[in-house]
């Protein structure tokens, strides 16, 4: 089932996208009332199912990668995890305050309240609560982890690697298929109701602050590796374009792991150490990721005349940093998987949620291109600290 899942190919979801929101300013512009209604009905159900959803993602994902990178324990990996987590926590908490910044200079506060929209309601709705909040998702996903790693509990390792493939499998044919009509629907709905004007304008805004934040993310990466690995950091980032390029259009961190050892390796990184971080790093190194949906959920928040405390933003971010982790390797994986955590932290509607899905698999390639140019230069910090000075004269 893993064989199959890594041959499966990629969605193309962006064409499909851009014709699911051009279709649904068609719909809300020229459809009756009847059938907006009717579109809200499957936008509804879409939503819950979503919901219902989450909590299988975050075990389904979290777990095995736990397990799987628990039977690497060491100091390489301790430190590589370390580095990891700080520089995703670092690259969101920079998006937040940059996004604090920018975001009320150049984007009008309200946008969307300060219209008069037109309600059309859903004809019916079909709740579909979730068997667990997020939070026992989460708690669960690391009891069921540790608990593998430390009784090498071989048959449960298996179960969770199978629901693991169930989970990748559903999102690949079920909900990434399926998500251009939901995105349809919330189209038409905002059209209809007068919204879809409000907001059009402030998502290309969103867009590119989020472009600036991820780019500024990279550089300041290898600085940081340039120093500590005593190389010219430029150069390296210049070497590491391809892997960048590549990851722009496969948009997705595991898909392109051989290109990004490849060119790892081409800045020095010894391979015991480039193989082991780069891997790794594909699972739990989410930084372009995580600033792209600190962005947009900001960019939302500030359309929509609302605003969150900062301690909302920290809630936001540790969570997101932690469903994210095996998301990588899963098209929409970390959109899907948020949905949950950006309704409980930050108040989000369906419909805000919709058009921050939309925004973020228009330009989900900039965030996979960050993550993985950032794995390069983790790989150079740590190869640097773990060589003894008589393997890097040798190197």
């Amino acid at each position: 089932m893993a064989e199959n899942r890594k041959k499966r190919r990629r969605p193309n979801v962006l064409p499909r996208l851009f014709v699911a929101i051009v279709l649904g300013m068609v719909i809300g512009l020229c459809a009756p009332d009847c059938v907006i209604r009717a579109t809200n009905c499957w936008r509804d159900i879409y939503w819950q199912f979503i919901r219902f959803f989450v909590p299988f993602i975050i075990i389904g994902l979290v777990t095995p990668a736990i397990a799987d990178t628990g039977r690497d324990a060491g100091r390489v990996l301790l430190l590589t995890l370390g580095i990891a987590y700080a520089s995703t926590l670092l690259s969101g908490f920079f998006a937040y305050f940059m996004s604090q910044t920018v975001f009320p200079l150049v984007m009008e506060p309200g946008a969307l309240s300060k219209i008069d929209p037109k309600f059309l309601p859903a004809y019916f709705k079909m709740p579909i609560p979730p068997l667990m909040d997020v939070t026992t998702a989460l708690f669960t996903a690391f009891m069921l982890g540790l608990g593998i790693v430390s009784v090498r509990a071989e048959v449960l390792a298996r179960a969770a690697s199978e629901l693991r493939d169930v989970v990748t499998l559903t999102i690949a044919q079920v909900f990434v298929p399926l998500l251009p009509t939901y995105i349809c629907a919330v189209i038409a709905d905002l059209t209809a109701s007068g919204k879809f004007a409000a907001v059009g304008g402030g998502c290309v805004k969103i867009m590119l602050l989020a472009m600036v934040v991820t780019t500024t993310i990279v550089v300041v990466q290898y600085i940081i590796a340039g120093a500590v690995a005593h190389r010219n950091p430029f150069k390296a980032l210049w070497t590491m374009l391809p892997a960048y390029l590549i990851g722009w259009g496969c948009c997705s961190s595991a898909a392109t792991i051989p290109y990004t050892l490849r060119q790892t390796r081409r800045n020095g990184v010894s391979y015991e150490t480039a193989d082991l971080v780069i891997p790794l790093c594909s699972n739990v190194h989410l930084a372009g990721s995580m600033a792209n949906m600190v962005v947009y959920a900001a960019g939302m928040l500030v359309l929509a005349g609302e605003t969150a405390g900062f301690g909302s933003y920290v809630e936001y971010i540790l969570m997101i940093s932690v469903i994210a982790v095996a998301s990588p390797g899963v098209p929409g994986g970390v959109v899907l998987a948020s949905a949950a955590v950006a309704e409980t932290a930050l108040g989000f509607t369906p419909e805000r949620y919709a058009i921050l899905v939309a925004v973020y698999m228009a330009l989900d390639g900039m965030g996979t291109a960050c993550n993985l140019t950032g794995d390069g230069a983790i790989a150079m910090i740590v190869d640097k600290l773990r060589r003894r000075p008589a393997d890097s004269e040798e190197s």
